[in-house]
């Protein structure tokens, strides 16, 4: 069980929270993104465009269960590291227990209204015959599977908030391990194809599930015994942050499905070279992705310590990662692109479009990742609606003017430029504002609160949920 007493982040030097944090966080984060990647990497072993198209379609469905999974895990990190950093155990406990309650109800009803209308999903996102079938067969067998996802990455919110940054890692790479050795049995020794990959990403994320409950509820004591008056009591803070977030999260695949939506006009060869950046690129850049999941706990801990110098270096700190970072794998993906492209089997076309992207429009992605960066101070420092606010623009605003004008002036590569070039705006803008909330709340000394919790009746105790 940890030492709860001095929180971990609010001593030491920033940039090593940020730098052990981040990279912990983007080699478990990678190993979510591998069960993307190496599904359809395998699938596409198997020759057939419309299968690979087809992963591609039910990969943009699930990134929106995923968002609805990731908006709710920044709920609760924020929440449960900020009672930390206040050194308030009993409310660390109570509210870790309330956020896993509300990461499986959430998460479960909102499958459960998605499932029915699948197919016309698919149908609006431009899929067609058999294509449209193989994808609709997938995301019914995956979808339900949605709730075990949530609970994985709660339990690894949890660890992050403690500051348990390797256990945290450990929690998703269990689950991307899990998936790289089960797809090639189950595609290829057993053949059953495209079912055989849903199979191994439903068991993927049964062994997410199992070991991010397993630290935090075992190895932290984070999580004390659910009750109802108080999953109600914390049920409303944990939306204040967790709707906005999930909004937040959406923003993106609603942006994605325009840009899928585009490409599809210009066949399965440019939907599949999408699929295939869509792969690429969350896996290059895993630490930028994880920077929002990395750097929330450190800034949570801090705001709840009202040291608020001490988030604003965090926050730059972030972003001089963030650059770093993104100049250097471009330069990789730049010199690779045609070997990469080719790795999965696409045709001339689609190799070409992936490789105009790699050379061209990886760079950008510095700007994304300062949205990211922001986006972790907004949901952290207590203004969530700021980061629905700045991500909504960036995939509406900024994405389908710029895809309408590259479309009509250099059809799909047109329509990759705009969806790229569209973030930059956005990512500065976000980061500016981020830093003046900081100043604000630091001139305020008035951080966010933490709800408070239910009477309890006389003689409960604050027991471990397990023994």
């Amino acid at each position: 069980m940890s030492d709860l007493s001095i929180p971990a982040f609010t001593r030491g030097s920033t940039f090593k929270h940020v730098l052990i944090m981040t990279s912990t966080g983007s080699v478990g984060l990678m190993a979510v993104f591998v069960v993307d990647f190496l599904n359809l990497f395998y699938i596409s072993l198997l020759g057939e465009v419309e299968l690979a198209a087809a992963i591609g379609y039910a990969g943009t469905v699930l990134f929106f269960a995923t968002a609805v999974s990731i908006g709710v895990t920044i709920a609760g990190t924020a929440l449960v590291s900020r009672a930390l950093g206040g050194r308030d155990r009993a409310a660390a406990r109570r509210l870790g227990a309330s956020f896993l309650v509300y990461s499986l109800v959430v998460t479960a009803a909102a499958t459960a209204l998605a499932q029915p209308f699948l197919g016309d999903i698919l149908s609006l996102l431009g899929a067609t015959g058999r294509t449209h079938a193989v994808a609709e067969r997938f995301l019914w067998m995956v979808m339900p599977s949605t709730p075990l996802l949530a609970l994985g990455m709660a339990g690894s919110g949890l660890l992050r908030a403690v500051g348990d940054a390797r256990r945290a890692m450990w929690v998703t790479l269990g689950g991307g391990l899990v998936t790289a050795v089960l797809d090639p049995l189950f595609i290829f020794a057993l053949g059953l194809g495209v079912d055989g990959a849903a199979i191994a990403s439903i068991l993927s994320r049964l062994m997410l599930a199992g070991l991010g409950l397993y630290g935090a509820i075992r190895i932290h004591d984070l999580v004390g015994r659910p009750r109802l008056a108080d999953i109600r009591a914390d049920a409303r803070a944990l939306s204040q942050i967790a709707v906005p977030a999930v909004l937040t999260n959406v923003a993106t695949p609603v942006g994605n499905v325009f840009v899928t939506a585009a490409l599809a006009g210009y066949g399965d060869a440019a939907v599949a070279a999408w699929a295939v950046i869509g792969r690429i690129i969350p896996l290059a850049f895993s630490p930028v992705f994880a920077l929002t999941g990395a750097i929330g706990p450190i800034l949570g801990q801090n705001v709840g310590a009202r040291d608020f110098e001490r988030v604003r270096r965090a926050l730059a700190d972030s972003l001089m990662l963030v650059v770093v970072y993104v100049v250097a794998v471009w330069a990789v993906l730049a010199l690779l692109r045609w070997p990469i492209a080719h790795m999965f089997g696409l045709s001339e076309e689609a190799a070409a479009l992936a490789a105009f992207y790699a050379l061209w429009l990886t760079g950008l992605f510095v700007f994304n990742g300062a949205l990211f960066v922001a986006n972790a101070a907004f949901n952290n420092l207590g203004f969530p609606t700021l980061s629905m606010v700045f991500n909504w623009g960036r995939a509406t605003l900024g994405t389908m003017p710029f895809v309408w004008a590259g479309a009509a002036l250099a059809g799909a590569e047109g329509v990759l430029a705009g969806q790229a070039l569209g973030g930059v705006v956005f990512g500065i803008a976000a980061v500016i504002v981020a830093f003046r909330v900081i100043g604000r709340l630091g001139r305020a000394e008035s951080p966010p609160t933490l709800p408070d919790p239910p009477p309890r009746p006389e003689g409960t105790e604050d027991r471990p949920l397990l023994p």
